[in-house]
């Protein structure tokens, strides 16, 4: 399909990723297993911007009546991130985590794949706890970002 797209196959190959190519696109499919919880990420190659683009889809929809909180979770979470950001549906609840790299003029390669992937999984795997004490157990999003902030990880 392109460049970054094989790039982004030998990525996941060389680095025993499962995954399932999504049909008629130029992107995959894969799951992850984190301490905190279990996702869906979604790898996507966008040749004509020359851009890698890694997504983990939260494992849960934020209900209506919670998505302001979590709304609020995710923009103080998002204050000071230097590589991704967390980003909410409003109309049916998904959030999502996103890094991505622009190789325009250059190439893409297995570590700056490997930095993106990871650094997304981590940071999901690092505030996935505090967003759901946000929908579950009515916590306040300012203490449960402080909460994860403040713990030293």
């Amino acid at each position: 399909m392109g460049q970054i797209f094989n790039q982004m196959l030998f990525f996941f190959e060389q680095d025993e990723w499962p995954f399932d190519q999504i049909e008629n696109l130029p992107a995959v499919r894969t799951g992850f297993s984190g301490d905190n919880g279990q996702w869906m990420c979604y790898a996507h190659a966008r040749e004509e911007t020359e851009q890698f683009v890694f997504y983990s889809v939260l494992p849960v929809n934020i209900p209506a009546n919670k998505r302001d909180a979590a709304a609020e979770f995710i923009t103080r979470a998002n204050y000071g991130m230097v590589i991704g950001n967390f980003e909410m549906n409003y109309e049916d609840g998904e959030i999502r985590y996103k890094t991505s790299l622009d190789v325009e003029g250059d190439e893409l390669r297995f570590a700056l794949i490997k930095q993106a992937v990871y650094a997304n999984v981590a940071t999901v795997d690092r505030y996935l706890p505090g967003l759901m004490t946000v929908i579950y157990a009515d916590a306040r999003p300012a203490d449960a970002v402080a909460k994860i902030e403040n713990s030293g990880d």
